[in-house]
């Protein structure tokens, strides 16, 4: 992917998001509006208090992805019916809204196709992959994989994302169906399906992820193993090459930015505990953790990475993350009172 991809805790979230943005007139000076910083080394970042906060005319539910596209404008997804798609630009201000037919909003990637660049929306409810435009005309809609013989109905397919290669094959993550990776060409056709329980991908797994081109002789498959505290690494045809642990994580999604990888988790102990909280991993080209931002600082002993969790009390439940060509990182949280996503400067 590139760059163009009341709780005391409660109470302090809900006061760093909107706390210096809507006092109006009384608004709190310069000053006092500077948050936390979160992070270690290089890799330190600084919330912007009140980003992308909306009014009621433009509500959320769950904020599940986002993109950037070439002109640097923000793509939300969101399950909520009266506006799936929010656009806003990079200080925050709605710039348009679309989209009325995704109960089960997921998963979002934007691609460059024969000129022009076109969105791929995953919806669990409706067991689909659409192909759209940037302002959601559908330009394909991609049913379960019926020939497969995988499926009993549709209903057993529930994709949570897909992944995209240069030549236009895509792969289509269902994560929370039967754990399948199916290979599509360009055009919608299947090519190639592995995983599944019979496959090793285990449920509650593929989530989400990216195709590594680093190597370009060599592209991979890194897939965000949720609930399973992991990370695989596969060959496009679907054989494992390596599996890393991350314990105290809940990886959703995956950025590659130069020589690293940005990787939002969930929580630090879900689903055991649905209370608990998220934070965003940056990995090296090694798969060695260099930064949590706002989780604790990462230790290894011995070489083996020692148990991770939040810290600082302002992510709730990060699900997807899109770091742009300035540097910010855009994050959608996922069960997390139906509240808008936050940005993040770098901290010079």
């Amino acid at each position: 992917m590139s760059y163009h991809r009341l709780h005391r805790r409660d109470f302090l979230y809900q006061s760093l998001l909107t706390g210096a943005c809507a006092l109006g007139a009384g608004r709190l000076a310069a000053e006092e509006q500077q948050l936390p910083v979160f992070g270690q080394g290089k890799f330190r970042y600084r919330p912007v208090a009140g980003w992308g906060v909306l009014d009621e005319r433009t509500p959320v539910k769950n904020c599940s992805a986002m993109v950037v596209d070439e002109r640097g404008r923000i793509y939300l997804l969101t399950d909520h019916c009266a506006n799936n798609v929010i656009v806003y630009d990079k200080d925050g201000k709605l710039l348009k809204k679309w989209g009325t037919r995704f109960p089960g909003a997921h998963g979002l990637e934007i691609v460059q196709e024969e000129g022009r660049e076109v969105l791929f929306i995953t919806d669990l409810n409706l067991h689909r992959v659409f192909k759209t435009t940037l302002d959601g005309e559908i330009l394909m809609e991609l049913a379960y994989p019926k020939s497969t013989g995988k499926y009993a109905n549709e209903k057993e397919y529930r994709p949570a994302w897909t992944l995209h290669l240069p030549n236009g094959d895509f792969f289509v993550l269902d994560g929370y169906g039967k754990d399948y990776i199916l290979r599509y060409n360009r055009a919608g056709k299947l090519l190639d399906y592995f995983g599944g329980a019979e496959g090793g991908i285990a449920h509650w797994g593929p989530h989400g992820g990216v195709i590594d081109t680093r190597d370009p002789g060599a592209p991979e498959l890194v897939i965000a193993m949720s609930d399973q505290q992991t990370i695989k690494r596969l060959t496009l045809e679907g054989k494992l090459i390596e599996e890393i642990s991350l314990p105290g994580s809940n990886p959703r999604m995956i950025q590659i930015v130069g020589e690293h990888m940005f990787v939002p988790h969930l929580a630090d102990n879900w689903p055991k505990d649905r209370e608990s909280k998220g934070y965003i991993s940056v990995l090296d080209r090694d798969y060695k953790i260099v930064s949590n931002i706002g989780g604790t600082v990462p230790r290894y002993v011995n070489g083996k990475l020692q148990p991770m969790s939040q810290q600082g009390g302002f992510f709730r439940h990060p699900h997807d993350l899109v770091v742009a060509a300035d540097g910010a990182i855009y994050v959608p949280q996922f069960a997390s009172g139906n509240t808008y996503p936050v940005k993040l400067v770098p901290e010079v």
